[in-house]
């Protein structure tokens, strides 16, 4: 177990650094030989020439590649001083970049705003992990019924239906219509149960279209999985049925379910822009749409940055759970 997790580690710390490299090209590189300033970029196009060259400066933008890459890339772990035009400004380790704009670092901002993005994803993904999960076992086991044809006409609506028409929906019957529920988003520190309120909705609106996903997939993997051998075997030796499900058929399950489950909840941590929007809730999601609104690139920058590092940190738990559910993954 350790030298498989040693492995992983070890594989994840090269990809980290190819990640960062990646960044660095596109917003770096790519631009540059599109012909596009990168400096006007950061200071936007309606900035006079004196402030462009202050960034330019300050950005070490006219340095070989080589250096540009080593300055970002060791900015994120011990921190950068921007210098030009006779000033200096500093941005603290992580530095994931400086909005001169705005006159903020990107990183503060966006651990401000993070763990509105993080409860929003954990909460919703619990709920479409017990739904969609239980919905589609049953599904599987009840084939053919009306119970299955139900459940998949569900799923069908979830997978079909666009968040911001749930969400609006949502909040049109059970918020404005009926008044049940306060969507109105209030933080944590002022008060559990209204920031609880406030993430209700978004949490179901979000789960409902992962949920529908998740039913379908696991409909068909246990399908597929209660027709193996093992599973006839488990039955002729005179298990149950509810050992033979919980032990044999669901280990199986789980395998795919869990790359969805690192994929999507890494995706969800850079935001979940619809929702988010939907609701007002005041994200990384909802931060990176007035980013790309006031053309505020370095803020872009940090959230593809933390959106790369949560998705590569998702599939190395994920990794570490391949290893727990089925040790022959281990000897991989």
């Amino acid at each position: 177990m350790l030298a498989y997790l040693f492995r992983r580690l070890f594989a994840a710390a090269v990809m980290l650094v190819v990640i960062i490299l990646v960044v660095f090209g596109i917003f770096f590189l790519v631009p540059k030989w599109a012909g596009v300033d990168i400096a006007s970029s950061f200071v936007g196009k309606q900035a006079d020439p004196a402030a462009v060259e202050a960034v330019r400066q300050k950005l070490g933008l006219s340095d070989p590649v080589f250096v540009q890459a080593w300055e970002f890339f060791k900015g994120i772990f011990a921190g950068r001083t921007y210098s030009g035009g006779g000033d200096v400004t500093q941005c603290s380790a992580p530095c994931f970049g400086y909005s001169f704009r705005s006159e903020q670092a990107v990183w503060p901002v966006l651990t401000e705003r993070f763990p509105v993005t993080l409860a929003l994803a954990l909460g919703a993904a619990v709920l479409w992990l017990i739904f969609g999960l239980a919905a589609g076992v049953l599904s599987a086991l009840k084939r053919g019924t009306l119970w299955d044809r139900a459940a998949m006409v569900v799923a069908l609506a979830g997978v079909s239906l666009p968040i911001y028409f749930t969400g609006l929906l949502s909040l049109a019957i059970f918020s404005h219509s009926l008044g049940w529920i306060n969507a109105e988003f209030v933080p944590l520190d002022e008060s559990f149960s209204g920031w609880f309120g406030g993430m209700i909705l978004p949490w179901i609106t979000l789960a409902f279209l992962y949920a529908a996903m998740y039913a379908r997939i696991t409909r068909a993997t246990m399908m597929e999985i209660l027709g193996e051998d093992y599973i006839r075997t488990a039955r002729a030796k005179g298990l149950k049925e509810q050992v033979v499900i919980r032990k044999h058929a669901m280990r199986s399950t789980l395998t795919p379910l869990l790359t969805m489950l690192g994929m999507d909840l890494g995706a969800l941590m850079g935001g979940a822009v619809l929702t988010e929007t939907t609701f007002s809730l005041p994200g990384l999601g909802q931060k990176v749409l007035d980013a790309i609104k006031n053309q505020d690139l370095p803020f872009i920058l940090g959230v593809v940055l933390i959106t790369s590092l949560a998705v590569l940190i998702a599939n190395l738990v994920v990794d570490v759970l391949y290893a727990v559910i089925d040790p022959r993954v281990r000897l991989a």
